[in-house]
């Protein structure tokens, strides 16, 4: 099957049904193996790259943006970054949606990615303390100057984008093409809501985590103390909650299938998310070259509906046994 091409939601752009995420690029991976990294992934077919300038503070947008110079294939990339997160810690102003901190984010993301403008340029989480319409408005004005394309958004809730489709109508703005939502054989809850309002309304979405953080590569045993090095050998407190019995019960069910196909459950698990309705592009996100190609080759196994009843059986659909989001939810104080 190897890696195909999905359209970008309603933009008639097309991107690799598997997107390379630079979250570990100048966190766990060196410069040098993540350029290899971006050159080994665009060979073998991807033309989506997806950052954000929070990632080490910046770090990864750099590399990112050297990788690109380097082999010279930024024409070739639908290149996609994210702003909201705290940028420094003794100002509250850099973070957030405001129109003030939108218009810095892209020009520093510009300068890091070394780039003129960005395809995909996404809120990376709902703010209840910001209208929906002071983002908007400045997103909008970052395209009419051509250094966005197309603006999305991650982890919001379906209620979100559908009001934030309702301010860009009323408004006269572009609107949010896209949404980025935690799903995985683990977190199964944005089939509840989002999904089905995103087919609706021609959102693309963006899966992130969906080897569950690294629970669902088969490296985690039962009973077992997680490998050295690994991201839940030291987890942090969000990652503590997801690691509990019940994963395992998730893991051993889904092991057989992954058998039956003679392939990892890291390929299996990750071929289901990208088979899934309305799923455009799951972003893997690796710390070593060894890890794409592992993610690369999900794009060979083919699953049919026999596996996604025995997948059912495992966990059904809408279910959850590990949390991957805590998103801010609260209701906008949206203002026209």
């Amino acid at each position: 099957m190897a890696i195909e091409y999905r359209l970008l939601g309603r933009t008639g752009v097309q991107v690799s049904n598997l997107c390379l995420g630079a979250m570990m690029f100048g966190m766990r991976t060196e410069p040098d193996d993540s350029y290899a990294i971006v050159d080994r992934a665009i060979e073998r077919g991807i033309n989506f790259i997806d950052t954000a300038n929070v990632y080490s503070r910046g770090v990864s947008e750099t590399i990112t943006g050297d990788a690109l110079v380097r082999n010279g294939k930024r024409d070739r990339i639908v290149l996609a970054t994210k702003f909201h997160g705290a940028m420094a810690d003794d100002d509250p102003n850099m973070r957030g949606a405001s129109r003030r901190h939108i218009i810095k984010a892209c020009e520093a993301s510009l300068e890091r990615l070394k780039t003129d403008y960005i395809d995909l340029y996404q809120i990376h989480r709902p703010r209840s303390d910001t209208a929906i319409d002071e983002t908007l408005r400045a997103l909008d004005d970052l395209i009419t100057a051509g250094k966005v394309r197309y603006i999305g958004t991650s982890t919001f809730a379906a209620w979100q984008l559908v009001e934030s489709l309702w301010a860009a109508e009323r408004l006269g703005l572009n609107r949010f093409i896209c949404e980025q939502q935690p799903y995985n054989l683990l977190d199964r809850r944005v089939e509840r809501e989002l999904m089905p309002m995103a087919e609706t309304y021609g959102f693309a979405t963006i899966p992130w985590s969906p080897l569950g953080g690294g629970l669902l590569t088969g490296k985690y045993q039962r009973g077992q103390e997680p490998p050295s090095g690994t991201r839940f050998s030291s987890p942090n407190a969000m990652q503590r909650r997801r690691f509990n019995d019940r994963i395992f019960d998730v893991i051993e069910g889904l092991e057989p299938l992954a058998a039956k196909h003679d392939v990892p459950l890291s390929q299996y698990t990750l071929a289901w998310v990208m088979a899934q309705r309305g799923v455009t592009s799951p972003i893997i996100g690796p710390r070593t070259m060894a890890q794409l190609d592992d993610n690369l080759d999900a794009a060979d196994v083919a699953l049919d509906d026999e596996d996604f009843s025995a997948v059912d059986e495992v966990i059904p659909p809408g279910q959850m046994v590990a949390p991957f989001y805590e998103a801010d939810f609260g209701p906008h104080r949206f203002r026209v």
